[in-house]
């Protein structure tokens, strides 16, 4: 089972570092609204915290349903890396909390620790919805870290979708 806050385990991870990676997150996140997609973003990060690969919302661009922050951001790191599990020891972070698609894609690349910012009630896969981690059938689990400037990626949610209405 998850840990829903890895970082009061782990003395390689910090909070101040966590809040750095989640604001580079929401700068993609900025980025994705700016181009008329949905604000979210996620950087991919090692354990020195060197930035391996990062990606903006794009299925609206990309004419792909599937190019969510997080699979873009995969992706790259995949090419980046040469190999579709990713290397050990890497932290996704991500705005938004993952959809049933985007946990299970972490999951199959063997990201050591997830870090997402605002929930999802209404289509998260992480602590909503399919919680795919917490399949039988989940081989991989990362560790988690929720809330990570919540407030800050919600706030960027509400203010694109409201904008749309």
């Amino acid at each position: 089972m998850p840990t829903t806050d890895a970082r009061v385990h782990s003395p390689v991870w910090s909070t101040m570092s966590d809040d750095i990676h989640m604001r580079q997150a929401l700068d993609l996140a900025h980025a994705a609204a700016a181009a008329g997609e949905a604000p979210i973003g996620c950087v991919i990060v090692d354990e020195d915290g060197s930035i391996v690969a990062e990606g903006a919302n794009a299925p609206i661009s990309a004419a792909d349903p599937t190019a969510h922050a997080e699979i873009v951001a995969l992706r790259k790191a995949a090419a980046a890396l040469g190999n579709y599990r990713l290397k050990p020891g890497l932290t996704l972070f991500v705005t938004l909390e993952p959809c049933a698609m985007c946990a299970g894609a972490i999951s199959q690349a063997r990201i050591a620790r997830l870090v997402y910012g605002a929930s999802d009630p209404k289509g998260g896969g992480v602590a909503h919805g399919a919680r795919v981690f917490e399949h039988a059938t989940c081989h991989w689990k990362p560790q988690l870290s929720e809330g990570v400037l919540a407030e800050e990626s919600a706030a960027l949610l509400r203010e694109f979708f409201r904008a749309r209405r």
